[in-house]
């Protein structure tokens, strides 16, 4: 088969590559369409892969074309996503449910050959079936709605409180609607491009917020009745974003970070003493799973979606392109600034 492969650091190529075989308890899918995830980024523009040469991609869609022995809730023809996290199920974190936390895991598209490629092959479990009427181009958001969605529950998210969401990426938008469809009293979201804050007015935000505008915060604690939000979901990984949240945060509110710095990240003591004088609950997220797996993040995606209540929108998609162009694709991303949205690549 054919496939974009990382042979080195910044070489990425489309060539031959192995066709991977289906083993008992598995599926082969002929992929459509594959994302690229900013973790994968650092993995081809700066030796951060585990090994060379690698295939990545682990955000995708496709049709089942051959189904392994023992499998039984997948049929050759099935539209899936798949879940890329493979799990020991062994371990104590594993046994309570708790997979993304597993230290023994391995990972489609990172340890794994990923869905950067003609087909790839997951176990049946990691399948996730969704309705002929989705795109291929919104099956390949699924992990990143399942990573909104998983944020909310490790915040112990409830309806009627205000929300604020900080970042107007991929995972911010699913985040903002995944606030609306539980029941938010109002979702604010927060970001410095307008293109994005337009996207978020379209997906339902009940406010938008550009942070580079003067007086921004004082709008942001009006919105409030000057209490401040009862939910933060701090998801661009920036460092102002990250301090942001303390600010935003009511009196005993609860905060989470799903987005991940990439560089060092410090609080003063009078930024870090919002958090005892308010005593709001700070959390972290990671990844996207839930018993039994890969769990509800991943099912209540696909009903969803499928209702149409979480909305697929143009404008999560900066661009896309054929396979074969994987290395002017990445090459984007040596100028990051200039990328609105999710890069798809396609499978003619």
């Amino acid at each position: 088969m054919k496939a974009a492969v990382v042979v080195a650091n910044e070489e990425i190529h489309y060539e031959d590559y192995k066709e991977p075989k289906v083993l008992p308890g598995a599926i082969k899918v002929k992929v459509v369409a594959s994302g690229i995830c900013g973790s994968d980024i650092p993995r081809v523009l700066h030796n951060g892969v585990h090994f060379y040469p690698i295939v990545l991609g682990h955000e995708f869609s496709g049709d089942v074309v051959e189904v392994g022995e023992g499998v039984t809730k997948i049929k050759v023809g099935d539209r899936v996503s798949g879940a890329p996290l493979l799990p020991c199920l062994q371990c104590d974190d594993c046994q309570n449910g708790n997979y993304s936390l597993c230290k023994h895991y391995s990972f489609i598209g990172s340890r794994e050959q990923g869905s950067n490629a003609d087909y790839v092959v997951i176990p049946e479990r990691n399948a996730v079936v969704f309705d002929k009427s989705i795109s291929y181009e919104q099956g390949a958001m699924f992990e990143p709605s399942t990573v909104a969605l998983h944020g909310l529950l490790q915040n112990d998210y409830k309806g009627g409180e205000y929300v604020a969401i900080l970042g107007g990426g991929t995972i911010g938008m699913f985040t903002l609607q995944w606030a609306k469809i539980f029941g938010s009293k109002k979702a604010v979201v927060f970001d410095i491009n307008e293109e994005r804050l337009e996207l978020a007015k379209r997906l339902g935000a009940d406010e938008v917020i550009n942070t580079t505008v003067e007086g921004f915060m004082e709008k942001a604690m009006e919105l409030t009745n000057g209490k401040g939000y009862g939910f933060v979901y701090e998801t661009a990984g920036a460092i102002p974003t990250m301090h942001m949240a303390f600010e935003l945060a009511g009196n005993k509110s609860h905060v989470c970070y799903i987005g991940t710095p990439h560089t060092e990240l410090s609080f003063t003591p009078k930024m870090w003493e919002n958090m005892n004088r308010k005593e709001f609950k700070l959390t972290g997220s990671w990844m996207s799973y839930s018993a039994p797996f890969p769990g509800k993040e991943w099912e209540l995606t696909a009903h969803y979606f499928a209702t149409g209540q979480l909305k697929f929108d143009p404008g999560f998609i900066y661009k896309k392109y054929p396979m074969r162009e994987v290395s002017e694709a990445f090459g984007l991303f040596k100028e990051p600034g200039n990328i609105k949205g999710k890069i798809l690549l396609m499978n003619e």
